[in-house]
């Protein structure tokens, strides 16, 4: 016996640039929060050594040296912006400067 299942079609697929441009635009704006999160433990945890604040809130593990959380905020960083121009043009890439 033999069953076939009629299946309605879907749209079919763009193939052209910038498809999803909308979902980049939120995600960017999404992602600015957590940008300024990171520079604020950043320098909250660097003003820390220096005893110009108080003690950091992460005391002991890979999260309480300042170069991890301001190198999390510029990989954030580079994101949302790459995020953003692919929103604005369509184009994920980086553009070489000569």
């Amino acid at each position: 016996m033999i069953v076939r299942l009629r299946l309605p079609l879907g749209p079919p697929i763009r193939r052209e640039k910038g498809k999803n441009r909308h979902i980049a635009f939120a995600m960017a704006s999404l992602m600015w929060p957590a940008v300024l999160g990171a520079y604020a433990l950043g320098v909250w945890a660097l003003s820390s050594q220096l005893r110009i604040t108080a003690g950091f809130a992460i005391s002991s593990g890979l999260f309480s040296h300042w170069q991890v959380w301001l190198f999390f905020g510029l990989l954030l960083h580079l994101g949302a912006v790459s995020l953003n121009r692919y929103g604005r043009t369509g184009e994920l890439g980086f553009r070489r400067s000569i």
